[in-house]
């Protein structure tokens, strides 16, 4: 029994040190936590739990603060990486990580920051590509990097860049090789496509893949000047019903514009955009009216469009969808309510008794109006008779005693309200500040009794404005005021109470500056009340009539004033003319590039090229020699029915165009 009792002892000292140890440490947790030594805090907190497992209040200390830090690490982590500063942003992450094993936000954030390092590469590559002059490539670059992250500023203004020169040159770039932007002079009539072709191709260095269903007797007639050698085959193509698609930087499939080979060759591809702002409905409703595509769906619960079309029209739905997909106008509403009440009460003069009392013996009393107006009553069962008249004496006629009024009030109440409200464009913003009066009804049913509902009338101030920003930071207002309290209580015959309430409203629509003050005001109350207590007769006597009568005269005067003063925290920012205008194709081919012959300035020096000589027109002719200054194409051998034409690999300066039977030409490669 002795050995039990011991052990029982031994294990209530080891809880009660145990206890003090827990206490120590948990103590010596929020000393630290309070000096900002988070992490010697949490340890010491950490320690006070292992020693007292069972208290509730250190596990919740702990818990507490230990996410309350991993949420400041998180937060830091966050704001480190949409900086920029991937190596920072990973450490606060690791951080969190080492209080919260497999923490999704961290763990999630280290997979961002991967992203955004490749992004950052890919930003880099899209502005030397730009700088370079490849648009198409940069601009591939820039919708990659916008696809993952919409808020990329970098990608954002790589792909204005690029808008902007598109725009400013109206010369869409097609993705090919520096030899397509060629300059080139040729003249041709009536002469056999794939011939005109088979020049282009040996002088420019490009391939052609023909169709098997291409006509091999179509003829064009063509005569430019100085003109890109895109520009001539896309007008080559156009006029003739044909169709290209480039395979790589130098090499284009020729094919018959008809709906079969269109659905065979032409490319399709699969974007989704995941819309900050702008609503999918509107959205598809938008793409579909605009660009004519009919694969296009909707995901709710991400925000998400996903449409499926060209190449050439998902680069249009890109630039509608970024023309709409922006953050709605803000603007923050100061409003000042100022309720001015002022009221004034004189009552000064002599208040004479207006009544008399008649005592009947022995237990009778009746009163009477002053100057004989008797009216029988009873008291306690007696009743007051003539004869009880005859035998009145002056000890049972009572009369009060006068009073002389001298009084005089003056009040002054100022009541204000300034909320501060912030509201989107468009949107409603309600201010209460007041009571809600509950107000009582009784509904009676036949053969199923008496019911009551409660419902709640807003008695106060009430304020409704329903802003609309311009872009010329103007603020377009519709203001409702109400002004409500209540004038009394009203109580019906089976004993409901309903409320009689005095009101003032004001409606209107007004537009101001950014940071204009307007003031509503004029909803005034003035009411002026002057009543008299008299002795009938006297009190009507000029001057001597104030000493028989009393008189009171009361004001009161309540004005409210409404201040309002918007201030947008956030308009709209209208884009670019290069980003509201773009060219959109053809009725046929929507997101086609536009169809021109645009002059080549021959002197001018592409990238990589060294100044070209001054050009000179070459004759096509059968004895006459090609100068020799000038890099004339090889002559044109018997072709056999191929899909194929590669280009030339050297080219001779002393040879001359082959003639064309029952056509005639000339040809220079400027």
């Amino acid at each position: 029994m002795k050995h039990w009792i011991w052990r029982l002892a031994l294990l209530l000292l080891i809880s009660f040190l145990a206890g003090c140890a827990g206490e120590r440490a948990f103590r010596e947790g929020k000393s630290l936590l309070a000096e900002g030594r988070t992490e010697e805090g949490l340890t010491q907190l950490e320690i006070a739990v292992k020693e007292d497992p069972n208290s509730i209040e250190f596990r919740t200390q702990l818990y507490r603060q230990r996410q309350l830090h991993i949420q400041k690490l998180l937060t830091q982590g966050d704001n480190a990486r949409n900086s920029g500063h991937f190596v920072e942003a990973e450490s606060w992450y690791l951080q969190a990580l080492k209080f919260e094993d497999g923490n999704t936000r961290a763990t999630n954030g280290l997979q961002a920051i991967e992203g955004g390092r490749r992004r950052a590469a890919m930003l880099t590559k899209a502005e030397n590509l730009f700088k370079s002059g490849d648009l198409a490539a940069a601009e591939k670059l820039a919708s990659g990097i916008l696809g993952e992250d919409p808020a990329n500023l970098g990608a954002r203004e790589i792909k204005r860049k690029i808008d902007e020169k598109t725009w400013q040159d109206s010369n869409p770039s097609s993705g090919l090789s520096s030899g397509f932007k060629k300059p080139i002079t040729i003249e041709f009539r009536d002469v056999n496509l794939k011939t005109i072709f088979e020049v282009i191709s040996r002088t420019a260095g490009i391939n052609f893949v023909f169709d098997k269903d291409v006509k091999p007797d179509l003829k064009a007639t063509i005569m430019v000047r100085n003109s890109s050698v895109e520009d001539v085959i896309n007008m080559l193509l156009v006029t003739n019903q044909l169709q290209k698609s480039v395979l790589n930087n130098n090499t284009i499939l020729i094919y018959p514009h008809t709906p079969a080979k269109v659905k065979d060759y032409q490319e399709l591809v699969v974007k989704g955009f995941y819309l900050t702002n702008a609503d999918p409905k509107q959205m598809m409703s938008e793409i579909k009216t605009v660009l004519k595509t009919r694969d296009i769906s909707i995901d709710e619960s991400l925000n998400m469009l996903v449409m499926r079309d060209t190449p050439n029209v998902i680069r249009l739905a890109e630039k509608l969808v970024a023309l709409h997909d922006r953050a709605e106008p803000e603007v923050v509403l100061e409003v000042e309510i100022l309720e001015v009440k002022r009221s004034k009460l004189t009552e000064l003069g002599m208040q004479w008794p207006n009544k008399f009392t008649v005592v009947a013996p022995p237990l009778s009393t009746t009163t009477a109006t002053a100057f004989g107006n008797i009216t029988n009553s009873t008291l306690n069962g007696g009743q007051l008779t003539v004869d009880n008249l005859r035998h009145l004496n002056g000890a049972q006629i009572g009369i009060p005693n006068p009073v002389l009024n001298l009084r005089g009030e003056d009040s002054d109440t100022n009541l204000l309200a300034n909320p501060r409200i912030r509201v989107r464009n468009r949107e409603k913003a309600k201010i209460h500040i007041g009571d809600r009066v509950p107000v009582i009804t009784t509904t009676a049913t036949a053969n199923v009794g008496v019911a009551e509902s409660v419902t709640y009338l807003d008695v106060g101030l009430k304020l409704e404005v329903e802003p609309r920003i311009y872009l010329d930071n103007d603020v377009a207002m519709k203001v409702n005021l109400e002004v409500s309290n209540i004038v009394q209580q009203i109580k019906s015959s089976t004993g409901t109470l309903t409320y009689q309430l005095g009101t003032r409203n004001a409606s209107t629509t007004l537009r101001l500056k950014d940071g204009e003050t307007q003031a509503l005001a004029g909803l005034i109350n003035d009411e002026d009340r002057a009543s008299a207590n008299k002795v009938p007769g006297l009190g009507d006597i000029p001057v001597l009539g104030h000493l028989f009568s009393s008189r009171l005269n009361s004001g009161s005067k309540t004005e409210i004033v409404l201040l309002i003063t918007p201030r947008i925290v956030k308009n709209l920012i209208q884009p670019d003319a290069a980003a509201i205008e773009f060219t959109s194709g053809t009725e046929t081919f929507v997101g086609a590039p536009p169809l021109a012959i645009r002059p080549v300035d021959a002197f001018s020096v592409l990238p990589g090229q060294r100044p070209a000589a001054q050009p000179q027109l070459i004759q096509r002719s059968e004895t006459a020699p090609v100068p020799q200054s000038i890099s004339a194409p090889p002559a044109l051998e018997p072709q056999p029915s191929s899909t194929a034409i590669p280009p030339s690999e050297t080219t001779s300066p002393a040879t001359e165009l082959m003639p064309v039977p029952a056509a005639e030409g000339k040809f220079r490669e400027d």
